[in-house]
């Protein structure tokens, strides 16, 4: 099992507080793993196996839960009296009104409850509205590249990166065999398209489905909106209505295959409700849909760019300062940073170095500017703006 000391931490961080712990995050990135290991960690520190209840409801072990009331009982019924029990339930949005079990579970403080599922609608207006203030989630994503390049020995980084975004971040796909990894990620692409969207929102329309998500795949970091896909599509002999690709790009994200980052005005300091970028969870199952294209490399660096400030806890926007574009705003409560991904700043007459300085000077304040690049070039400021190796920049804690 890869260790992902991230995660571990925050889990440990929040053990045995009066919250319940939702880790979210697309179908096989790691959350039943972190789970394992964090069991582990409960025994090593004290934790009897008695003491701890896990729960998969996707193995057919637990074929008899059928309803929330099956999984209340059950879980009830192992509990060990005048102690705290650890209880693990993975993909807990399998069950109908699992929020009523949640919420009873809480009740309980002899309980410390973790949940984990592959949708979004498991935080529904719903569960939030009834778990107001009584949960934490922790989003997790596939490897980082950090973790990804952790378990490689003795490779550059640039021989890692093109592993990275061509096999995959899929923390199994470490242990398959290269041939092997198409195969994997056409399973959990299927998986995620029929079990995590089609069957959960009653699409019907598989070819068009996939349809969509190739597109939404082949335009990673452009402006995109709803009207744009459709009116692109059905110009291409393929008729989808407007609500119909709303309806597919809400699957998308429920069910953490894609994420949007929308427009933030700068100046303004306002976001904005036309517009909006969206990039995709595993590079891998992208070079799996679409192979590598001659001329998006440039958006690809700002996928994973993209990922690792979700990582790293700030939310992100696609930035606008009059008629120039910020690549990113990444925003937490320590402030904001504004970063510039480009492939490479090399050209003869310092073009490229030029218009992407011009952006970032067109900002008035005094928050950290980046450009983040795969030239090997070493730390400089350029104009007080800071220009970094894209891939030293990943290594960075």
């Amino acid at each position: 099992m890869i260790n992902r000391p991230k995660y571990i931490n925050e889990l440990i961080k929040f053990k045995d507080k009066e919250l319940i712990k939702v880790i979210t995050g697309i179908r096989r990135c790691g959350k039943s793993t972190l789970m394992e290991l964090y069991k582990k960690y409960l025994l090593e520190n004290g934790i009897q196996e008695e003491q701890i209840i896990s729960i998969n409801l996707e193995d057919l072990k637990y074929h008899f839960i059928k309803n929330y009331m099956d999984l209340y009982n059950y879980i009830n019924k192992n509990l060990i009296k005048n102690k705290k029990n650890y209880v693990f339930i993975d993909e807990i949005q399998i069950i109908s009104e699992f929020q009523k079990v949640a919420d009873s579970l809480y009740l309980n403080k002899d309980i410390d409850l973790y949940i984990t599922g592959s949708n979004a609608r498991l935080l529904s207006s719903e569960l939030s509205t009834l778990l107001t203030g009584r949960y934490i989630e922790i989003k997790m994503l596939p490897l980082s590249f950090k973790e990804f390049a952790s378990i490689k020995e003795n490779e550059d980084l640039e021989k890692i990166y093109n592993e990275y975004i061509t096999l995959g971040s899929f923390p199994y796909t470490t242990e398959l065999e290269e041939d092997e990894i198409s195969k994997y990620l056409g399973t959990l692409f299927n998986d995620v398209i029929i079990k995590d969207i089609m069957i959960r929102k009653g699409i019907t329309d598989e070819a068009m489905l996939k349809s969509v998500a190739t597109f939404a795949l082949d335009n990673i970091g452009n402006l995109l909106s709803s009207n744009n896909i459709a009116n692109t599509m059905t110009s291409d002999g393929r008729t989808i209505n407007i609500r119909t690709v709303e309806k597919y790009l809400e699957g998308f994200m429920e069910s953490y295959f894609l994420y949007k980052a929308t427009r933030y005005d700068v100046k303004g300091k306002q976001y904005l409700k036309t517009g909006e970028k969206y990039y995709i969870s595993d590079l891998g199952l992208r070079y799996f849909m679409l192979g590598r294209k001659i001329g998006d490399s440039g958006h690809i660096l700002e996928n994973v760019i993209y990922l690792e400030l979700l990582r790293r806890g700030y939310d992100v926007y696609i930035g606008k300062v009059d008629e120039y574009e910020i690549d990113f705003v990444a925003i937490n409560s320590n402030g904001k940073q504004y970063i510039q991904v480009c492939e490479t700043l090399k050209d003869n007459e310092n073009k490229i170095l030029k218009r992407e300085l011009n952006s970032l000077n067109k900002i008035n304040d005094n928050y950290t500017k980046i450009i983040l690049t795969l030239d090997k070039i070493p730390l400089y400021n350029e104009e007080g703006i800071i220009i970094k190796n894209a891939l030293e920049w990943l290594m960075e804690d």
